[in-house]
């Protein structure tokens, strides 16, 4: 039974009892006063008795229910990178549980707490994405399913707008190879992106920017290449505002190379 006890008479005397109380080795009054002090929303107070309370009972009956509701305690301080080593820490220590599904499933959605937006380093988000797809696989008929979906759709939206701001970046500050390469990549792992034309246009762009800049043993390759890529990219957007450009693009990418043929052949 956890926290069965009557709550202490030493809680009635404030913050000094407070403190008395954290420094006492009176473990049961402690788990009363931190199941009152949680059930009052005083998460911050909880915290501090449940973090002592889980080195006391370590292994011991009560270890579940004290470490189920210090994660709790934590997340509900919205310290959410350490409730979810908690949550992680509580699926580990307690399988057999009955509430290793919510504990499993909390522990993504702080870490989808903790995602950080687009611009910044995207570690946690990529680590949240792992976290609720482990779950929905291990649990697909849980209630939470349709909230770990759209969650998913959330972060790997943030991650694609991530790989597109680090694709034109490079475009931007003119380092060419490295923005054809990136945003080849983002169209193959995000081949429904919204960005989609746009990205298809600026890798055009780049490979073509790139493609002159080139050596003259390398040049006639990759020209090749922008030729090969504005095929795929008239074939996709007909109708596309960049098709001028694009068209452009080619037409001068062809007679580059035909200028190469025809100096090869003299």
């Amino acid at each position: 039974m956890l926290f069965g006890t009557a709550v202490t008479l030493l809680l009635l005397t404030g913050c000094n009892g407070y403190e008395k109380l954290l420094k006492s080795n009176d473990f049961e009054a402690k788990f009363a006063a931190a199941e009152r002090f949680y059930r009052e929303g005083s998460w911050s107070r909880a915290v501090q008795l449940l973090e002592n309370l889980t080195m006391e009972y370590h292994g011991k009956d009560h270890a579940e229910d004290i470490n189920w509701y210090y994660a709790n305690a934590l997340m509900k301080e919205k310290d959410y990178f350490t409730a979810g080593y908690h949550f992680k820490r509580f699926v580990r220590q307690h399988p057999y549980s009955a509430r290793v599904e919510e504990a499993a499933y909390r522990s993504a959605w702080c870490k989808y707490m903790d995602s950080p937006e687009y611009s910044l380093d995207q570690s946690t988000t990529q680590e949240a994405i792992a976290e609720f797809e482990q779950f929905a696989e291990r649990y697909p008929q849980s209630v939470h399913v349709p909230q770990v979906n759209e969650c998913l759709d959330e972060l790997r939206a943030k991650l694609m707008k991530k790989e597109y701001e680090i694709a034109y970046e490079y475009y931007f500050i003119e380092s060419y190879h490295a923005a054809y390469m990136s945003f080849k990549s983002f169209l193959d792992l995000y081949p429904e992106a919204k960005e989609r034309e746009d990205a298809m246009f600026y890798m055009l762009r780049s490979g073509y920017l790139y493609a002159i800049g080139s050596r003259e043993d390398k040049m006639k390759e990759r020209l090749q290449q922008v030729v090969n890529d504005f095929d795929r990219f008239a074939t996709s957007f007909r109708d596309s505002k960049y098709l001028a450009q694009a068209q452009d693009i080619y037409t001068k990418s062809r007679a580059a190379i035909a200028k190469i043929e025809q100096s090869e052949n003299q």
